[in-house]
């Protein structure tokens, strides 16, 4: 009876983590409205906040009503953020400012803006030794902020153009080097990189999300594909097919599944990371355009961005081929849950 017992809930659990992936669906639009593109977005669990980049500025709101708290304004042009596990600071990488943005968390002022290399991107808090970590696109280097004094204290050197980072919190950061397929391990206490990985089978990784348990990173490349890696040894343990054009990728711990926002088709594709041929769950319609996301690991919600875009610009020889731009007020946060 107990072997019975036992074959009985461990279908229970199986079927509780199936069930949660394919019932993801769109179930609320929060209205942002203002002007200008996006980049990342970063949910802050414990305090129900979410922070998106907003072209020169950095939306707060509040994620159990859906309605703004405020923003942090006077910027050039936001990419990401990251916060400081002393729940009262948080730092921006303002990519045209060559800058680190340094806000308080409570009033959303700028306390300190500290000079960085060309057009900071990627940014993560590093908590083993209370740095901030800012990956500088066109300098192909990183900015290592002391959150004591708000100075950059080193400048480490990258293989290539980097995207984004992810912090194990035991004193390693990881980074996706786009234009050359791979990850950069840094050890943080020492500001050296201790390691490069191939990634075969992915192009021009972007997005990059951690699972902290299995010690495993998801990294979202051109081409629908999202390429699993072990951080300790670096090695390739598969590939999962996701949607067209993503730029950030998702983990939910309590669930074991990984998220790639696919701006290029509009989806959302959830994968079960506990399975060795990592299968895609689900691939839930979203918005074309939205590209980046975060996981509230408090509720299991999973937010997007997207906007309504005008139509094409002309081309040009100086620009052969012009962006869209986004009709004012259009933008918006999508709220998937299971």
């Amino acid at each position: 009876m107990r072997f019975y017992r036992g074959i009985v809930a461990a279908a229970v659990i199986c079927l509780a983590v199936l069930c949660a992936a394919q019932n993801y669906h769109v179930t609320e639009h929060w209205k942002v409205g203002g002007q200008g593109g996006w980049d990342y977005l970063l949910s802050d669990d414990a305090a129900h906040r979410l922070y998106i980049t907003h072209n020169s500025r950095v939306e707060v709101v509040d994620t159990t009503t859906g309605k703004p708290l405020g923003a942090i304004t006077g910027l050039k042009s936001t990419h990401g953020v990251a916060l400081n596990t002393d729940g009262k600071t948080g730092y921006i990488s303002d990519g045209a400012g060559n800058a680190i943005v340094v806000f308080n968390r409570a009033d959303f002022s700028v306390l300190a803006t500290v000079p960085a290399g060309t057009n900071p991107d990627g940014i993560t808090f590093e908590p083993a030794t209370k740095t901030v970590w800012a990956f500088n696109g066109r300098s192909s280097n990183i900015s290592v902020l002391d959150s004591a004094s708000n100075t950059v204290v080193a400048t480490v050197p990258l293989p290539g153009k980097p995207e984004f980072p992810q912090a194990d919190g035991q004193g390693s950061v990881f980074a996706n080097i786009e234009d050359k397929n791979e990850i950069v391990k840094i050890d943080a206490a020492n500001r050296k990189l201790v390691a490069t990985w191939p990634l075969p089978g992915c192009e021009s990784p972007s997005g990059m999300s951690i699972d902290r348990h299995k010690h495993r990173l998801f990294s979202v490349c051109d081409g629908g594909k999202m390429v699993v890696v072990d951080y300790d040894s670096g090695k390739v343990l598969g590939l999962a097919a996701i949607g067209d054009g993503p730029d950030a990728a998702g983990f939910d711990p309590k669930h074991g599944l990984a998220f790639s926002s696919n701006g290029g088709d509009g989806t959302l594709t959830v994968v079960d990371s506990g399975k060795p041929s990592f299968p895609a769950l689900q691939n839930v319609k979203t918005e074309k355009g939205a590209r980046t996301m975060a996981f509230d690991a408090s509720t299991g919600r999973v937010y997007l961005v997207a906007a309504q875009f005008g139509p094409p610009p002309t081309p040009t020889e100086a620009m052969p081929h012009p962006r869209r731009t986004v009709v004012p007020d259009s933008f918006e946060i999508i709220v998937v849950e299971p």
